[in-house]
């Protein structure tokens, strides 16, 4: 038989009930004790002898509160202000709830739904941040009630999260298992803020990759995994910031798709490759890329200034051909004396379809798809093809700006659309003898499929897992 849990105050009734039952008692001095009425007495008397101890619990024990919200909406909260909304004081992320994401809740609902996610405002004081880590150690029996205040009150104060520590780590064994990403806006050249991407190995402390770029775009990762895939191979794991997924996150999927998007995008040619990709917001995770960024702009900023150098294809030149051989030699290991974990270097070919941009698009009524504002259509060994309006299709953009289009698993050409032809057949002499360039049509290897792609942009913004 189930045991019956009684509240307290349902204990006190059933108590007195059963006295006044098995004893015979006074019912108007129950009536007293109870602050209830003779009918409730009676009911309650009947209630005993029917149901015994069980009849006291409350009829709404198990029930939902018909006012109750879903629980849906207390992870849709707790997605919102890790992913979109991090670092917002409780307040500020509630007006815009209501005003972004149609979410309309009590300031106290946010504070109990995101504090039991042990989630912290960062607007809390000392002394309710000092309570959570005592009520943390507690739960993790750390520390018990049966110690003295003082006690207490010293490992609460000692106590460090693993996530706010950052305790010093080995460094990996193979030359290729970890490389660290950043990218480094600063006042490097010109007069003007511009982006340095940068890469560099865990393990040997050599700069893989680096490239100048107006701001933290795609162009500029997929310029350095170009070089690293030509110079090196396939690396096994990058560790990246996931800031830029912050500042991009959206919750409309159509604006997840575009070369803003950067690390969806290059999750996605990660995943092409085999490479893994780990990401963090917490700049001291990655302690080698960001010591490195000091150096280089302590040191990278004065040589360009002394040579003069005012343009980004300067900069990249210099960076490349001079900067980073000496960088590596001067304070990177030799990699050579390590074990390596770099796969071997995939085609030119493969390397430039793979650091491609890709965007989900439809077939319109006209046969035309719609890119960065032109239109086009989709052709094969020179012959337009056909397909129904709204059909679903892939357009791909490769390193070397060719444009492509999957389509139901088959690859097709993308020929511009003019405003207006070129030449007209009535006005124009047409020369006969011009060398026509040959269109090369690339086979289907590199699993570009709109179901699929889609299916990544979800996981990225949703699970953060990119690859």
């Amino acid at each position: 038989m189930r045991k019956v849990e009684l509240r307290m105050n349902e204990l006190e009734k059933y108590e007195v009930i059963k006295e006044l039952v098995d004893h015979n008692g006074n019912k108007n001095r129950a009536s007293k004790k109870l602050s209830i009425s003779r009918r409730q007495i009676d009911r309650l008397i009947i209630k005993y002898v029917e149901k015994g101890k069980a009849g006291f619990v409350h009829g709404n024990r198990t029930r939902k509160p018909i006012n109750a919200l879903d629980n849906s909406i207390s992870e849709d909260i707790i997605l919102l202000y890790k992913n979109k909304y991090q670092d917002w004081n409780f307040f500020h992320f509630k007006e815009f709830l209501k005003m972004n994401e149609d979410i309309d809740v009590s300031y106290g609902f946010i504070y109990k739904t995101l504090t039991t996610a042990g989630i912290l405002s960062p607007k809390a004081r000392k002394k309710t941040k000092r309570e959570y880590i005592k009520q943390k150690l507690l739960h993790e029996k750390k520390i018990n009630l049966t110690m003295s205040d003082e006690q207490i009150k010293t490992i609460v104060s000692h106590e460090v999260a693993l996530e706010d520590s950052h305790p010093r780590g080995e460094k990996p064994k193979y030359f290729g298992e970890v490389i660290e990403q950043d990218g480094s806006i600063h006042m490097w050249f010109g007069g003007i803020k511009t982006c340095l991407h940068l890469a560099i190995d865990k393990a040997t402390s050599t700069i893989v990759g680096a490239w100048f770029d107006k701001q933290e775009t795609l162009n500029g990762y997929y310029h350095v995994l170009y070089q690293i895939l030509i110079n090196y191979g396939i690396p096994y794991k990058f560790f990246t910031d996931n800031r830029t997924v912050f500042n991009y996150m959206s919750l409309n999927p159509d604006k997840r798709t575009s070369e803003k998007d950067v690390l969806t995008q290059y999750g996605y040619a990660c995943k092409q490759l085999g490479i893994d990709l780990q990401t963090s917001s917490v700049s001291q995770a990655k302690g080698l890329i960001e010591r490195t960024n000091g150096t280089f702009q302590g040191r990278l900023v004065n040589e360009l200034k002394l040579h003069g150098i005012s343009t980004i294809d300067e900069a990249n030149k210099y960076l490349l051909e001079t900067f980073v051989p000496y960088f590596n030699q001067r304070f990177a290991m030799d990699y050579k004396k390590f074990p390596n974990a770099f796969e071997t270097s995939p085609s030119e070919e493969k390397i430039n379809y793979t650091l491609a941009v890709l965007t989900p698009r439809k077939i319109d009524n006209g046969n035309s798809i719609k890119y960065m504002g032109q239109f086009y259509l989709p052709y094969l060994n020179n012959e337009i093809k056909c397909f129904t309006p709204k059909t679903e299709c892939l357009v791909i953009k490769a390193f070397d700006g060719e444009l492509l289009v999957t389509i139901d698993e088959k690859v097709y050409n993308l020929k511009k659309l003019s405003r207006n032809e070129k030449y007209s057949k009535q006005f124009d002499i047409i020369k006969q003898n011009v060398e026509k360039k040959e269109i090369f049509n690339p086979k289907m290897n590199l699993h570009w499929n709109v179901g699929e792609f889609k299916y990544q942009i979800k996981r990225a913004h949703s699970e953060h897992q990119y690859a």
